[in-house]
């Protein structure tokens, strides 16, 4: 996952590269991206490099050739547009939604209220309404395809039914992942892993705080 500069930069000199076919300069890129040096411009393209966003030719002056765009900005709109570059079509064509912090899908975790940045999304990954994004921490929803590392995209709400796969703050102060089921006036935090055993609270104890919309996975 792309932190927002790394994203700002690498759409910057997608744009730039559809006017013509040589990077902008360093220069160019620290002053289209606000930075006071060009080191830090070095280091925002080593980490395209290393993810695989970028790639240095030799002998070629400004050689950087773009190998992939974020994820949705690939075919969102069609490379040669005469309204405007295809990044930017592109990019107004996605949804950003906050990124909080890791939430445990095992035993909960201390409650997520940091925001670390943001993803963005295309349309078809949200249906209406309020999304945010969550890392997940833990392997006990692996029979439902969630992962230790896949990043969750949450509806908020303070509504699920059962069945559904939910975010829920325990006794206001943990938080965690599992499918939801109301029994005998009991609220039951299921997981989906053999390895692990289902929570049980009373009413009180548990808020809804969003169920789960979609999923986004990135290969290393």
């Amino acid at each position: 996952m792309l932190t927002q500069k790394q994203r700002d930069l690498l759409l910057f000199i997608n744009e730039r590269m559809q006017q013509g076919s040589i990077a902008p300069s360093f220069d160019e890129m620290r002053e289209a991206l606000g930075l006071k040096s060009k080191s830090g411009i070095h280091r925002l393209i080593t980490a395209l490099v290393e993810r695989g966003y970028l790639e240095r030719l030799p002998h070629r002056a400004r050689a950087l050739e773009i190998k992939r765009l974020p994820e949705g900005y690939e075919n969102a709109a069609p490379r040669n547009t005469e309204s405007a570059p295809a990044s930017l079509v592109a990019a107004a064509q996605m949804n950003s939604i906050p990124l909080y912090g890791r939430i445990a899908a095992g035993s909960p975790i201390e409650a997520i209220r940091d925001e670390n940045g943001t993803v963005d999304l295309p349309p078809n990954m949200m249906g209406s309404g309020e999304h945010y994004a969550l890392e997940v921490d833990g392997d006990s929803m692996i029979k439902a395809g969630i992962h230790d590392g896949d990043t969750v995209i949450i509806k908020k709400t303070e509504q699920a039914r059962d069945g559904e796969i939910v975010v829920a703050l325990v006794d206001g102060e943990e938080v965690t992942l599992k499918r939801l089921k109301r029994d005998g006036g009991k609220i039951v935090l299921l997981p989906e892993n053999d390895e692990h055993e289902p929570q049980v609270y009373t009413p009180e104890q548990v808020q809804i705080q969003g169920v789960l919309a979609s999923l986004m996975r990135t290969y290393h």
